[in-house]
């Protein structure tokens, strides 16, 4: 309010000598635009401005050299080994939703994921993602890159490794992804995720690195707070959000060279995403494609970790020697098992099979699993009654 009467009050002054200074004024603006008129073509004829000095009316309007930039830069190639990469991989990435039951009458989705085509044969195709995404459906939906909608059979599933396989219509496949090694990744090189972020953004692409080729993680099945297994994992700073996961994690090729998986859900923790990798995934991919299951060695035997053996029942039920500092102890064994077959007994002290230390549940997980196959014939080192013994022993078929 005070401004305003300021205003005013200087308004009321200049209209009181307004008359005094009115004609000078006006004299002085005619005699400066008759100078102007005459002397501007004087000097441009005298050639002390050349024409080529002079604005366009482009040029004072902001435009000019602009404008002429901006035509020469839709010429510009914008292509990159990652955008020929996505190309190469994006439209073999799906998504995956989930629909439940509901009640007697109807169904509705419980979430939703990403998948990569991974191969097609004859009429079928085939799409990998996460077990963890297709759990509990009682339906599944396939949509592709193009929009189109597909049903989806689930083959099987494996939650230790997070992995299912679902068979889809194929005549309506036309791209599938190529995958690649991932057993010679280097820490630093590029990595790049295609998925499903959040359910609603189809296609989405981040770009980060290989923070870690060879991380692992512990997984626990049964949510008892133990885990049950270590998974292998490729460690990336590339954003993998919810709905990511069983989208693709491609190398500079466009190679799948992960099925993204998780992220670490922290607030403060940001660019800590994990894949399975490709060698990792490829033979249980094979499995429940085929049988629809993860066909895994078998050995018999209800173990415990040494760790969990007090003092007491280490040197007198067990008489396991000072030096022991690790192993798993059989407090059962299955019936007819390879293990009964072979000759091993309760309380026997594993500790090495086939020269591989097995210090605990996970590592004899691990080596069975990793190393092992089917009919395969394994040397396993044991303590009986504190002496060191070994026994052959042909690994069956889990069930």
């Amino acid at each position: 309010m005070g401004y305003y009467d300021g205003d005013q009050e200087s308004s009321s002054r200049q209209k009181g000598n307004r008359g005094g200074k009115f004609l000078p004024a006006l004299l002085g603006a005619i005699l400066g635009g008759l100078l102007v008129l005459f002397t501007v073509p004087a000097l441009g004829g005298a050639g002390l401005l050349p024409d080529n000095l002079y604005p366009s009316n482009e040029e004072e309007n902001g435009l000019g050299a602009d404008e002429n930039a901006i035509e020469r830069n839709v010429d510009v190639d914008l292509t990159t080994n990652v955008t020929d990469a996505v190309d190469k991989a994006s439209d073999a990435v799906v998504e995956v939703v989930n629909i439940q039951q509901t009640d007697f009458w109807s169904q509705q989705p419980a979430g939703s994921g990403s998948g990569v085509i991974y191969k097609k044969e004859g009429d079928k195709a085939y799409v990998v993602t996460n077990d963890h995404v297709v759990a509990d459906a009682s339906q599944i939906e396939i949509t592709l890159s193009n929009g189109t909608k597909l049903k989806g059979t689930l083959r099987g599933t494996d939650p230790l490794m997070d992995l299912a396989v679902v068979e889809i219509d194929g005549s309506k496949i036309e791209d599938v992804a190529e995958f690649g090694t991932s057993g010679d990744l280097k820490r630093g090189e590029p990595a790049i995720a295609i998925g499903n972020p959040l359910g609603n953004f189809p296609g989405s692409v981040t770009q980060g690195i290989v923070s870690s080729a060879d991380r692992s993680i512990p997984v626990d099945l049964d949510q008892d707070g133990n885990p049950d297994w270590q998974a292998e994992v490729i460690q990336t700073d590339a954003a993998i959000n919810p709905g990511n996961s069983g989208g693709a994690l491609i190398n500079i090729a466009g190679q799948v060279i992960g099925i993204n998986s998780s992220k670490i859900a922290q607030q403060e923790v940001e660019g800590i995403g994990f894949a399975i990798p490709s060698d990792v995934a490829r033979p249980i991919i094979e499995d429940l494609e085929k049988y629809g299951e993860v066909r895994r060695p078998f050995l018999g035997v209800n173990i415990i970790p040494l760790s969990q053996v007090n003092t007491y029942h280490r040197e007198q039920t067990l008489k396991i020697p000072d030096s022991v500092k690790g192993g798993i102890v059989v407090m059962e064994i299955t019936p007819t098992s390879p293990a009964a077959r072979a000759g091993i007994k309760e309380m026997d002290v594993i500790v090495e099979m086939d020269g591989e230390k097995i210090n605990d549940p996970i590592a004899l997980r691990k080596f069975l699993y990793t190393k092992t196959k089917i009919g395969e014939e394994v040397e396993v080192v044991f303590y009986r009654d504190g002496k060191k013994q070994s026994a052959k022993v042909e690994l069956g078929k889990q069930t």
